[in-house]
């Protein structure tokens, strides 16, 4: 085998775990450790020779490391984080806030391109492998609409911004979609309705001592891109029930496409995830699209990439031959 692509990982959540695991499950690929902000003594990794480091001590790796994957949350990490390590290395994150992704986008382009590096983003299952098949179906048979779907399941995105919202000790998030809307896009129905039509979004939060409910509630239910236009509840529990019933992370959803090939026919087409682990899986895709971001960046392709940039074989551990005999 040719040499082995060096991975840090940026951030140990449960994200960073699921990447420590990803990469032990891609034979190209070597962990070089994790850069965290805590003291990382106080680091317990999946495997014990996984080597964990300061976050001080990154910039001492520069020669080190291919690729850095950063496992942070989109909305105080990444924003951040994004265009600081663009500077130095190699690239790919998970930001999910839709409505940013240009945004976001722009911020770290000119950073990657200027200093020879490639920084791949929003790479997960939504955006990620579901924006691929938004743009698959909708090109195979265009005159049509296309629907997503999410869950039913936990966000870690939503997550993690309810638990920066001032009072909260512990909150989960799961998104709900309406059976009823998927079963009328099934039947080839087209119904006229926006996402947070199609979704509500339930929270469970545990208060920290002296936080006042109603306060934390309204900051969650009009928090902006994340909950304010959704149908949202928020249900308040105490620790011991939170520890029991919500320290699972499955996930999932449907991409789902009418569309007409002629008058007389109807094409439908759906992508679905079951998922046992929202973080695992997404570990996984940038633990794949790490590859590609090497490839790329040995191919002198810099700058800001997406899903939407990366050929199919670039994510791929087989050569292109194997490609063609095996899965073509």
């Amino acid at each position: 085998m040719t040499k082995k692509i060096n991975i840090g990982i940026l951030g140990y959540g449960n994200l960073g775990k699921g990447v420590e695991l990803a990469i032990s499950k891609n034979e190209d690929m070597n962990l070089v450790g994790i850069f965290s902000r805590r003291d990382p003594k106080n680091i317990q990794t999946i495997f014990n020779k996984t080597k964990t480091f300061s976050l001080k001590s990154l910039e001492e790796f520069k020669e080190k490391i291919d690729v850095l994957i950063l496992c942070g949350g989109s909305r105080n990490d990444l924003p951040l984080q994004g265009p600081k390590y663009a500077k130095e290395f190699n690239t790919v994150d998970s930001f999910d806030t839709h409505a940013k992704i240009p945004e976001y986008f722009k911020s770290i382009d000119s950073v990657a391109k200027s200093n020879k590096k490639v920084a791949l983003i929003s790479a997960g299952w939504d955006p990620g492998m579901f924006s691929i098949n938004r743009v698959f179906f909708e090109a195979l048979v265009p005159d049509g609409a296309s629907y997503t779907f999410w869950g039913k399941g936990l966000s870690q995105g939503h997550s993690d911004a309810i638990r920066k919202v001032e009072g909260v000790k512990l909150g989960v998030q799961y998104t709900i979609p309406s059976n009823e809307v998927i079963n009328e896009v099934r039947s080839g129905k087209r119904p006229d309705l926006p996402p947070y039509k199609r979704h509500k979004r339930e929270c469970y939060v545990v208060l920290k001592e002296g936080a006042n409910s109603k306060e934390v509630e309204k900051k969650i239910v009009t928090m902006p891109d994340y909950f304010a236009e959704y149908e949202t509840k928020v249900h308040f529990i105490n620790e011991e029930e939170f520890t029991k019933n919500h320290n699972k992370m499955p996930h999932g959803g449907f991409v789902i496409r009418s569309a007409n090939s002629s008058q007389e026919h109807n094409q439908v087409m759906e992508f679905s995830l079951k998922l046992d682990s929202n973080p695992e899986f997404t570990a996984s895709v940038l633990v794949a699209y790490a590859r590609a971001c090497y490839r790329l960046s040995k191919s002198g392709n810099f700058g800001a990439k997406t899903v939407f940039d990366v050929a199919p074989s670039l994510i791929s551990i087989k050569t292109d031959e194997e490609l063609r005999a095996q899965m073509l």
